[in-house]
């Protein structure tokens, strides 16, 4: 008997290249580059400081390192300005997510 990947009717194959996203991202607010790149340095500081530091992963050393790369704002308030124009704006989450 042949199995079939088929999917529920309410469900959509996932493909970021298409921008089809699983249903719980609908919601979901996307992030600055420059943001991502302040939670991950917070991150890396943290267990710097921690009694017991904890080997970072490849991919969050590789994610961080690409964020510090490309991260065009270096302040919190600079990244407020920018995302409160973004908002005025309605630019897309696409367009946010790709913005430094």
């Amino acid at each position: 008997m042949a199995t079939s990947n088929a999917l529920p009717n309410d469900q959509v194959e996932e493909d970021a290249g298409e921008l089809k996203f699983p249903k719980e991202f609908e919601n979901a607010e996307t992030l600055l580059v420059s943001e991502v790149h302040m939670l991950l340095d917070h991150r890396k500081k943290q267990n710097e400081e921690a009694d017991e530091e904890q080997e970072l992963s490849k991919v969050f050393t590789k994610t961080l390192s690409y964020a510090q790369r490309f991260s065009k704002y270096k302040n919190k308030e600079t990244i407020s300005a920018v995302r409160e124009l973004l908002r005025q704006k309605k630019s897309s989450q696409v367009r946010v997510g790709s913005i430094g």
